[in-house]
């Protein structure tokens, strides 16, 4: 038992603190709001697919899975020429990416299953200035990362606000320096339906097995009532 909850402890520990100690802000993950999913699909094709590919979802299982015309997909999502067969594959190749950014960027099909999805929605939001950097930005949540802010026209600028912990200088917050195009809590939702749409992106099958779940449940509870009478009927000459 003790082993059980360390494990569950030190689980959570990652689930709540980032690399950095930096303490994690909750998404609003909800994979049934098809509305949500339609434009976190849109702002990664927009702002991530540039440099991402998402290899495991093709367009033509995002317009099954939440009831969109197909066409709608083509015209409204995907990118230009893009086929409904088509996974979600970015234009860049290996080497320019190699060549510009040191590696090749990531593939973000299980991005929000390894990293967690308050992880995910935490680092889209933890951009910050850092001239010490040749890219000139940093992240709160992943310290040094090689991923310029390609959102920072709709968040804004922010800086960091630094204070000392045992003679040593850390980050304790950030604020915002440069206001972007979008509102905070508008930039929040931006944020949280690109994450939602990743976590989508993770485990399709979980719109069925989240939308069979109550029907599961049912069965359960219905199984349950007629094996008590079942085992009233069966025992009651007993007594």
């Amino acid at each position: 038992m003790k082993k059980i909850l360390s494990i569950i402890l030190l689980l959570l520990s990652f689930n709540i603190f980032a690399s950095a100690g930096t303490e994690l802000q909750e998404a609003d993950v909800n994979v049934l709001d098809s509305d949500s999913l339609l434009r976190g699909a849109k702002h990664y094709v927009d702002y991530c697919l540039g440099c991402h590919s998402a290899k495991h979802i093709r367009y033509k299982r995002i317009a099954m899975d939440l009831g969109v015309e197909e066409s709608k997909i083509l015209d409204n999502i995907a990118p230009f020429e893009a086929g409904i067969y088509d996974p979600m594959l970015t234009a860049m190749n290996g080497h320019d990416a190699a060549k510009w950014f040191g590696t090749q960027p990531p593939d973000l099909s299980l991005i929000a299953r390894s990293r967690g999805a308050d992880w995910l929605y935490s680092y889209l939001k933890g951009f910050y200035t850092d001239d010490s950097r040749a890219i000139g930005t940093n992240n709160l949540i992943f310290e040094d990362v090689g991923m310029p802010n390609v959102l920072w026209k709709l968040q804004g600028i922010q800086k960091a606000v630094y204070k000392t912990i045992n003679g040593r200088e850390v980050i304790d917050k950030l604020v915002m320096e440069t206001q972007g195009t979008l509102s905070p809590k508008e930039f929040d939702r931006f944020a949280n339906d690109l994450t939602n749409f990743l976590v989508y992106v993770g485990e399709p099958t979980q719109l069925e097995r989240q939308s069979m779940g109550k029907y599961v449940l049912f069965f359960l509870l219905m199984f349950i009532v007629l094996g008590y009478l079942l085992k009233r009927e069966y025992w009651k000459d007993i007594h």
